[in-house]
């Protein structure tokens, strides 16, 4: 869905994987046939694995699939990325502006590139950060 090659999208889990290994949560496979909240049945391992991780948001570009009134009752929200990145900025914009630096740093780029990519995904929060 994001345009990358199977190449691109295995470098980039691989990538995530290595640097945050606490994220990756497989929940028991029996956890999500009872989810029926979740209308698509191939998105109810996603809930599981949040009840399971312990997590307090579901990020997704698919947020009709996890109705807000059924994730309540797990204490879970379900944003996208704008709406996420958003909150974090509007939690602590000096940390949130510095981790996009320390991004940019990383890719030998400038906050500017890293907001350009990001714009497509979180146009709200790039224009939070640009004002800022």
């Amino acid at each position: 869905k994001l345009g990358l090659t199977s190449d691109q999208r295995n470098y980039r889990i691989a990538e995530m994987s290595k640097t945050f290994p606490e994220a990756l949560i497989e929940a028991p496979e029996c956890m999500a046939e009872p989810l029926t909240g979740i209308p698509d049945k191939d998105d109810r391992h996603v809930l599981a694995s949040a009840i399971f991780g312990h997590a307090q948001v579901i990020v997704t570009s698919n947020v009709k699939d996890f109705p807000l009134e059924y994730l309540s009752q797990f204490h879970i929200l379900c944003h996208t990325a704008d709406d996420f990145l958003v909150h974090q900025f509007h939690l602590n914009p000096y940390l949130v502006t510095d981790k996009l630096d320390a991004q940019a740093i990383n890719i030998n780029q400038m906050r500017c590139d890293v907001l350009s990519t990001l714009k497509r995904v979180a146009p709200q929060f790039v224009e939070l950060v640009e004002k800022f």
